[in-house]
């Protein structure tokens, strides 16, 4: 995701490659403030199962939140789309229970494999036909699996992202149960106070 003078813009045309390098500066990217960091993992403790087991991270980028996943004894798949981006986590995930593929977060290349949680972060905004996307995730799932979907409307001039209402309604369909955490007040998960929307759903289709 970009960000242009405080506003998020999309991200046709984005050289994820080129921004690999410098995608761990922003501070809910790279996690290196330990405030920061220690926020995640709390949030990632209270969204992920117990006991932990396989999660798939999709648009993993440089795979922050997979070490977090990771360091809390899962064991995790992540998929993106960029070979920078996947060397980088990798390399910041070597020696764990983890395994990092090149592929469309949409239509992940995982065959036949399952696993107990879907984790999002700031990637189903972007892609064409959620609904369909949801759906595959969904597939993805073994019983009783979750999605967990972290998104957001940001900016102001020309807002860009997925409400959180849409999101509920795409997954409505899928049945089960649906929780929406709202995320823009607490300001340790962002590195600083924020004024847009940023939630969390959790989903156990039926």
């Amino acid at each position: 995701m970009t960000t242009i003078n405080g506003d998020r813009t999309g991200t046709e045309g984005v050289d994820w490659d080129a921004r690999a390098a410098g995608f761990d500066e922003e501070p809910d990217h790279g996690l290196r403030d330990p405030r920061v960091r220690a926020a995640w993992a709390a949030r990632l403790r209270a969204w992920l199962p117990r006991p932990a087991g396989d999660v798939l991270d999709l648009g993993c980028g440089t795979g922050s939140l997979s070490l977090l996943a990771a360091e809390q004894g899962h064991r995790i798949t992540g998929v993106d789309r960029s070979p920078a981006m996947v060397a980088l986590a990798r390399e910041k995930l070597a020696g764990r229970d983890a395994v990092f593929l090149l592929g469309d977060a949409a239509s992940p290349p995982v065959g036949e494999e399952r696993y107990d949680a879907v984790l999002v972060r700031h990637v189903l905004w972007t892609l064409p036909e959620p609904g369909r996307v949801l759906r595959h995730w969904r597939d993805l799932l073994r019983p009783g699996g979750r999605l967990v979907l972290v998104e957001g409307v940001w900016g102001t001039v020309s807002p860009a992202g997925i409400p959180a209402d849409r999101l509920t309604a795409l997954l409505a369909p899928l049945g089960g149960r649906v929780r929406v955490e709202h995320l823009s007040g607490d300001p340790a998960l962002w590195g600083r106070e924020v004024d847009d929307e940023r939630y969390a759903v959790l989903a156990v289709p039926g």
